[in-house]
């Protein structure tokens, strides 16, 4: 069902998020974000004069390289646009976050590598999306290989009790443990009638 229709109203700013995943052919993988802010009309900015309608106040990119194991290697980021001229300084900072694991967690040790005056508003609010997306993007593979796993530690020892609980488990009205998608696709998990 669509959302119900608009009163009359007119647009004053727009954000743009697009992330994507890529397989490299080394084996690793890259979540690439960018993040642009316009607004509907001019207005008088300090450091930049006048910012036109449609020009970008804010432009931000990053590139998130990790490894099989959700491992970010290095990690990239720029600030083309900004309201203040200080802004990119902050970038370079996003350093600091290879070594990070992708999972439980991730924000919090990511912001405190990052956080506050060592980082970037922006910047840091795409990590938890290109987090999602690095989930996406790995999901295939880490299917194959927990698949893969789970077949041979069968084939070598008969199984001790329940499977191990899937990680989505209880994130959300799908994973919930009572949920139609659960009972269907992990029966054991199910906490249904």
């Amino acid at each position: 069902m669509p959302l119900s229709p608009p009163t009359e109203r007119t647009m004053l700013h727009t954000r743009r998020i697009e992330i994507m995943g890529y397989g490299r052919p080394d084996g690793l993988y890259d979540v690439e974000a960018v993040l642009v802010d316009t607004k509907s009309y001019a207005f008088a900015n300090h450091d930049r004069g006048t910012v036109e309608p449609g020009t970008p106040l804010h432009r931000m990119l990053a590139r998130m390289t990790l490894d099989a194991d959700m491992v970010i290697t290095r990690f990239e980021a720029d600030t083309e646009f900004s309201p203040y001229a200080l802004c990119p300084q902050a970038a370079p900072n996003f350093e600091r976050l290879a070594g990070l694991r992708v999972g439980r967690g991730f924000i919090k040790q990511a912001n405190e590598r990052i956080g506050g005056v060592h980082g970037c508003t922006h910047l840091r609010e795409l990590l938890g999306q290109m987090g999602t997306v690095a989930f996406q993007t790995l999901y295939a593979k880490r299917e194959r290989v927990g698949r893969a796993a789970n077949a041979e530690s069968t084939s070598e020892q008969a199984p001790a009790g329940r499977p191990p609980r899937p990680p989505m488990l209880n994130t959300c009205l799908a994973y919930a443990s009572d949920s139609p998608v659960v009972q269907r696709g992990w029966p054991e998990h199910y906490t249904g009638p």
